[in-house]
Formats: C-alpha cells, structure tokens, sequence
C-alpha cells in the first residue's frame, strides 16, 4: 500500500438495515423464514442487537467513533402492522432517531425498504402482486411526510436484484419460489416502485418547502469475469449474468427504459430518476458458465467471497460511464469472524476509491456493528462493533479502532497501514 489521504468531499460512514439489528418485531417475512427453521444457525431475528432499544447508545457510539454519514432503513411492519393501518409512535420513534443524528452532526441515509415486508403484504404477494406498487408509494408517502424535513437523501429500495433472485428464483430467501417469470415480474415492479418514489419524495419535498432532495436506490453489483478471458463461451456467459443479474435492472430504474424481458406495466415515462449513483460492492465471480464461481488460489473471507479491490472502481465506473452523477458506495465490508483482515480490507478498498478520479462522494461501511446476517445468522460478522448477542454487549473492535483513526486523519498513512493492515488473507483452494 501507499499513503492514501482523501479527497475533501469524500465522507466516511456505516450502514445498517432495521431488520438485521432492531429486534422485537415478529411481524415481517423474515421471522417467518426463521419459524420456518430457514435460517442456517437458527438464530431469531427477533433478538438481532436490540437497536430498537439501544439506538441512542449505539449513535453515541457512533460519535465516538467519528462517523460522519450512517445509511439506516426503516422497518415497514413496524410502521405499518396491518394493511392500511399505520402506528404513529413508530414513526415518532423514527423521527426522535433522526433528531438525534442531526444533533450528533451526523447526516442519514434513509432507506425504505431493504429485503423485508409486513407479513400481510408478503401474504398477498409482496411485489409480485399488481396492486404492490401502490400499496408501496402509500408506505413511502407516510414516512416522507413525517421525516421529510429531518432527511433529505433517500434510498428507495435496497438491491432489489438480490432480492428477486435470492427470493423468486432460487427460492433460498423468502418466499422460496423458484420462478424466472416470477422473478422477472418482480424486479419489473420494483423499478416501477423506484422510479414511483423518486417522483413521489421530491414532489412532497418541494411542497414542503425543500429544495435539497437527493434519491437512488442501492444497486448490488459485482464483477462478472470469464474464468477464461479468451474462452467464447466463458466471455458469453460473463455478459450474460451481468445483463440479467444488474444491468437491464439498472436501465429500467434509473431511466425508465425497460429492456425486454423486464416489463414496463406502470407505463412509466422515460427520464432520469436519480440523484446519485448508489451502489453496493463486496466481490467478485468468476464464470464458467450461467452460475458463479471463485478462481482458484484468490483471496477470499470468511464465507469464500473473492476479495478483489479493484472491482469496486470497475463497477462504479462501468456504471458512471453510463449514468453521470456523484457516486455514494452504499455497502462496502468484509466476513471476518475474528477481525483478522478487515482493516486490509477496507484500506485496500479506501486505497482504490482514492486512485481512482471517479466522483465518489460518500463510503458506508458495512456494516456498524455484527448483527443478523440473513440465511447466516449470527455466525457471519461483518461489523466494526462486536456484538456479545446473549448480552448485548457492545466493543469496538481493532477494525473499528482503524476506521476512527481514518476519519480523523483523512487517510491512511504508512504508520497506520503498518500498524492494521499487514494481516494475510486466506486463499481459496476449491475449483469451481
């Protein structure tokens, strides 16, 4: 590594998602897919950090810590436990959150839906029902009326390319349907909800008097590279995931333009239906063929992702080229059970971020603190605060320790890179 020292406009923060550290709600999809015994170490999310309790020490630890920008979701069975019915102290829980960031000079992210629905919703369909769409803006509409004027950036929907395919196609999330047609009418309305949004946060703001809208949506990608570079077959199928997986998606929501086969049912208008380019980055596939895989003797983390730098920029830049705005890296982190390597990784990421001449504005990492990792449990932590789950003890970490000194030094010199970073990374051993 070389001393790195940032860019003036480049702020670091954390992200999180409500379901995966809130606790105490039992009325989503995902408490569901525990009771049905889905979740690979057994764990609840009903207990996950019990954020929804502890939030002021959890944002006075983030203080602390110097944070400069959290990304946090709001939890839409809370806010809304039946159909049509919506819980006022929810949203004022919500709202005293945000007062208190504000208070603590620390800007949010909000997010609206990231993964999780009310078990009513999810029983009627979730997005693949026609009347989704709807019943989403109407969500939207309530908390952007009450939190409007404390937040003023937006993600609309989080991944909602994982979310499809994890949930429709593989059938391994909820609700474990296996259906392309399913699965390409669901990201279909999920653009349509986006670009719905977009529209629906501004048009509110601006009634209100705000001017300062800023609104995306959280695009996962990583990069798809052909096992053999000269290999027709391995190139054709490299293009082919990433067209079907993040591409077409993100045509149809940022602009409107909807390639064949997604589909178009809201009629939505051609324009352009972003703020900022949001995007999450964790690894890298290597394809042989119309499934992932990991090249033999790259480094890899606790759960076998390659772990490769450098696609961070090739995604942002792939997607920049295309799409000119300021670029907020959204997600960013590493599986490191023992927080062996994690401060590598995020320098090597922060390292690539800063060689590049990308307009990359914003770096959340992910994730804050361990928590409930989806179909992981509790078993993969990604977090910069260790979490005790039988205590709820919490403890910065080393890796937390480094992004602290991080952000009050503006970078990374060689001291501190000698200091955290030198940590060898595992290799993959498997061919696949």
């Amino acid at each position: 590594m070389s001393e790195i020292k940032f860019k003036k406009n480049l702020l670091l923060g954390v992200a999180s998602a409500a379901t995966q550290i809130e606790g105490g709600d039992e009325n989503n999809s995902w408490f569901d897919w525990f009771l049905q015994g889905k979740i690979k170490d057994g764990s609840n999310p009903a207990r996950a950090n019990d954020h929804y309790r502890r939030w002021r020490d959890d944002f006075r630890l983030m203080r602390q810590m110097g944070i400069q920008v959290y990304r946090f979701g709001v939890e839409w069975s809370r806010i809304e436990p039946e159909n049509g019915v919506f819980d006022q102290s929810v949203l004022n829980h919500y709202r005293d959150m945000c007062l208190e960031l504000k208070k603590l000079d620390i800007k949010p992210l909000l997010t609206l839906h990231h993964f999780t629905n009310p078990l009513w919703f999810e029983k009627m369909g979730a997005f693949s029902s026609p009347d989704s769409v709807a019943i989403f803006l109407r969500f939207v509409e309530k908390v952007v009326i009450h939190l409007g004027d404390l937040v003023s950036e937006f993600i609309t929907i989080n991944e909602p390319n994982v979310y499809a395919v994890f949930g429709y196609l593989y059938g391994e999330w909820p609700p474990g349907q296996k259906s392309l047609s399913v699965t390409l009418n669901v990201m279909s309305n999920l653009a349509s909800c986006h670009i719905k949004a977009y529209r629906l946060i501004h048009e509110l703001r601006e009634k209100a008097g705000f001017a300062d809208s800023k609104v995306s949506f959280a695009h996962h990608m990583r990069v798809f590279a052909p096992a053999g570079p000269r290999n027709p077959w391995h190139r054709f199928w490299a293009r082919m995931l990433s067209l079907s997986f993040q591409d077409w998606l993100a045509k149809a929501c940022l602009t409107g333009v909807f390639p064949f086969p997604l589909r178009n049912s809201e009629k939505m208008p051609p324009g352009h239906y972003y703020d900022f380019l949001a995007i999450n980055y964790y690894t890298r596939s290597t394809v042989r063929g119309p499934s992932d895989g990991v090249r033999e003797g790259a480094p890899v983390n606790d759960l076998g992702w390659e772990i490769y730098p450098q696609g961070l920029i090739e995604c942002a830049g792939q997607l920049a080229k295309t799409y000119q705005k300021p670029i907020y890296i959204t997600e960013n982190g590493t599986c490191d059970h023992e927080d062996r390597f994690r401060s590598r990784y995020v320098s090597e990421h922060l390292q690539a971020i800063c060689q590049s001449d990308l307009p990359i504005e914003r770096y959340y990492h992910w994730c804050f603190c361990d928590n409930f990792e989806w179909l992981e449990g509790e078993s993969a932590r990604f977090g910069l605060v260790h979490i005790d789950f039988e205590t709820q003890e919490r403890s910065i970490k080393r890796s937390g320790e480094f992004y602290s000194r991080v952000i009050r030094e503006g970078g990374i010199s060689d001291e501190l890179a000698d200091a955290y970073c030198r940590q060898e990374y595992q290799q993959n051993r498997s061919q696949q």
